[in-house]
């Protein structure tokens, strides 16, 4: 008895070892996490109910922030210029991500070489693409405009001078960088079970009833991830519009997204209060649409083993 009570010591004083070893080890990281990612969570919380501009004290003036985003008209410009970009270019980017998988999928001479062809442009820098396709998208010398002056014997428009244009242009833009997209789907097509496609075929299916009840169902996991990604990603959507248009959303506030506005008032124009109602406001509408395409999801994401 004893010495199975000693035993248990033993084995116990070793546990709570190992337990202070990984907590010192992973210390670093929970400091880290706590001084730069929930401390300022908290604080910009705070500093939503104070009129704030990051150099005097922070003086309380409850909802007046909240209050004034609902009579702001250039959140509401804002905001429809960020759900224009998202509606559009969200499916459009899954669309041309599973294409290119599809095709990528094949079985052809040299196919290493086309992925990595297809990938490249996903792992350039944000800036320097953006500035790429200044070149791309300009009026006098731009690869598309001469392209369209060639089949149609007209010159091309101003696409980002152009307040109609202007959300096109990022939006083809964003379909250059589906790279990480096309990944995702090309793992996700090859796990598609081989005897069910192989059924199907002995059943008479024709190749596009066994993409759209074969292929597609057994791939929605992965359709719903870059699906959930890119909403999260096109709402936060800043870094391009701030290139192109010099952080200012022209032409006519019509690349005004909600983010480079938040960034306007919060770096530019001091109003670090506003600007962290803003991001609060963005958590809650990201928030909202996340867990609706959740709740959405259960009839339509198929999950081996699963539901």
């Amino acid at each position: 008895m004893s010495q199975d009570l000693q035993h248990r010591k033993y084995v116990g004083a070793i546990e709570r070892r190992n337990q202070r070893n990984g907590i010192l080890f992973c210390l670093p990281s929970i400091i880290g996490l706590a001084l730069f990612t929930a401390f300022p969570i908290l604080a910009s919380f705070y500093f939503s109910f104070c009129n704030y501009d990051g150099l005097n004290p922070a003086k309380w003036i409850g909802s007046a922030n909240y209050e004034r985003l609902l009579t702001d008209p250039l959140v509401k410009v804002s905001l429809y210029n960020t759900f224009y970009y998202a509606i559009i270019a969200v499916p459009l980017g899954i669309v041309v991500a599973y294409i290119l998988a599809l095709l990528l999928n094949q079985k052809v001479k040299g196919m290493a070489l086309f992925r990595t062809l297809f990938f490249l442009p996903s792992i350039v820098p944000t800036v320097a693409s953006s500035v790429l396709w200044l070149w791309i998208l300009n009026p006098q010398y731009g690869l598309i405009n001469a392209i369209i002056e060639k089949v149609t014997h007209h010159a091309g428009p101003g696409w980002m001078s152009d307040p109609h244009l202007a959300k096109w242009g990022l939006i083809m833009m964003s379909t250059w960088g589906v790279g990480g997209s096309m990944l995702i789907f090309l793992a996700g097509l090859q796990n598609v079970p081989q005897d069910l496609l192989d059924a199907a075929e002995v059943d008479g299916a024709t190749p596009w009833y066994k993409l759209w009840h074969v292929t597609i169902p057994m791939t929605s996991p992965q359709i719903f991830f870059n699906l959930i990604m890119g909403v999260i990603g096109s709402l936060q959507y800043f870094t391009q519009a701030y290139v192109m248009t010099g952080g200012m959303g022209t032409p006519a506030d019509s690349t005004l997204f909600f983010a480079l506005y938040l960034f306007k008032n919060a770096f530019m124009d001091f109003k670090m209060g506003y600007a962290s109602a803003m991001a609060w406001l963005l958590f809650v509408v990201t928030l909202v649409l996340t867990l609706g395409i959740f709740k959405g999801s259960d009839k339509h994401v198929y999950y081996g083993g699963g539901r």
